[in-house]
């Protein structure tokens, strides 16, 4: 089912490695998830998905598909992000600290977005990117349901975002969009979508991507290239020519031995540093095949200030909301869309002119005298005084999550636990919890 113009193309690069290569393919796919660290310190029991460890990515772990953990109510309460184990390299490889500037630039569905969010403990500035405004919207779904409160969603092309931030960030993430052989395995249609001219079209196109990213990584930065496709138009022969234009820039060696080193032998005229970038083979490991490069800007300079969006008024029925409830705010400032209330990072540059999805954690809709709480609060909060936890396969959390009505005897707004996971809310009267589960998450 391979195109014969890839499997002609792989048999001559890799020679006699090449039965393996196509041996891989009918190959059952290794699945695996990623803990998320922002939710708990506590995890509940999650032997019954017969975890094994991803070795590149410490909360990563491979599972038994036969347990389905996207059906459990963990899932919904964010403790997990289904994350094919290749695709866990990339954001490893960056390595982002607390306290950083980070770019996520193609950044839709979210997952690469909240492994490095997680990486950062919270705290800092991530900018998640995504120029398709439907996959935004995805991004944006994944972000709350992982309770992050220091991501800023946008929706933007990148050649407008190197003119806005140039010099700015101390890590850029460029998971590229490319012609997706590594995805064959998992995905019919990037048999049925590929072609060489499709390679060439997203070489052109990766250029441009990481052209910009160079823009916007300040002095001594780290720049962390990755595709999902074994074409060397794409991986080593993009790498090449973008250090040939920006000399300014170098691969960085990084010591990750679960991973084949790239193949500068496979294009012509390569530049020097290529054999330190990495491609994952699917028959030398368990996981899809990805290529990724490790970069870094020559020189040591602090990045670019930038004008900050002023913080808002902080609103009353926040105030209110918070006495009443106990209710936790996460450090930053207050930002208000219309009536919405957002908490950000204080260093949240200005948003004027750009596209915005998400500006931080999302507080709460202010109605007449009240607060509304938001969705998102509940997934980032670890604990409430006024809560009810439930085992995961309880009746209870079955209805909760299909809205229905629960039994309790508190009242007010309460939040609604998974074996001690945030859920979300409901809301009390003394013996019934009014269900406020988002009506477009209800299964």
């Amino acid at each position: 089912m391979l195109p014969e113009a890839f499997t002609k193309r792989m048999q001559r690069l890799l020679g006699a490695d090449y039965d393996a290569f196509l041996d891989s393919f009918s190959r059952p796919r290794a699945v695996a998830l990623r803990l998320n660290p922002l939710k708990t310190k506590t995890l509940p029991d999650l032997s019954g998905f017969s975890l094994r460890p991803v070795p590149w990515e410490p909360c990563g772990f491979y599972y038994d598909p036969e347990t389905r953990p996207g059906k459990s109510a963990y899932h919904e309460a964010g403790l997990y992000y289904l994350q094919e184990a290749s695709a866990m390299a990339p954001a490893a490889l960056l390595d982002p600290q607390p306290g950083e500037r980070v770019l996520d630039l193609c950044a839709a569905p979210g997952g690469k977005s909240t492994q490095l969010t997680g990486r950062m403990r919270g705290r800092g500035l991530l900018v998640c990117n995504e120029i398709n405004p439907k996959r935004a919207k995805i991004l944006a779904s994944n972000i709350e349901r992982l309770g992050i409160a220091n991501a800023l969603v946008l929706n933007e092309h990148p050649q407008r975002l190197q003119t806005r931030f140039a010099g700015y960030f101390d890590q850029i993430l460029v998971d590229a969009p490319c012609s997706g052989e590594g995805m064959f395995r998992k995905e019919e249609a990037a048999v049925t979508d590929w072609s060489e001219e499709t390679v060439r079209m997203c070489a052109r196109r990766q250029a441009e991507i990481l052209h910009s990213a160079s823009v916007m990584l300040r002095p001594g930065g780290r720049l962390v290239y990755s595709t999902c496709t074994f074409a060397p138009e794409e991986n080593e022969a993009g790498v090449s020519a973008f250090l040939r234009a920006h000399p300014d820039f170098s691969v960085e060696e990084v010591s990750a031995p679960w991973f084949s080193p790239g193949r500068p032998d496979w294009i012509e005229n390569p530049m020097p540093g290529l054999e330190k970038t990495f491609r994952l083979m699917p028959q030398k490991l368990l996981g899809e095949g990805h290529y990724c490069a490790v970069l870094r800007r020559a020189g040591d300079a602090p990045g670019e200030e930038m004008p900050l969006e002023p913080a808002a008024k902080r609103p009353k029925e926040l105030d209110e909301f918070c006495r009443q409830t106990g209710a936790a705010l996460p450090e930053g400032k207050i930002l208000l869309f219309g009536q919405n209330v957002y908490l950000a990072p204080e260093e949240l540059p200005s948003l004027k002119g750009l596209h915005v999805l998400r500006a931080g954690l999302e507080l709460g809709e202010v109605l007449k005298n009240r607060l509304k709480p938001a969705h998102a609060w509940a997934l980032w909060l670890k604990e409430l005084p006024n809560h009810v936890s439930f085992p995961a396969e309880s009746e209870e959390i079955r209805r909760y999550l299909a809205g229905d009505v629960l039994a309790a005897d508190t009242r007010g707004w309460t939040l609604v636990q998974v074996d001690g996971l945030s859920l979300g809310w409901a809301k009390g009267d003394g013996q019934t919890l009014k269900n406020h589960y988002p009506k477009a998450l209800r299964r």
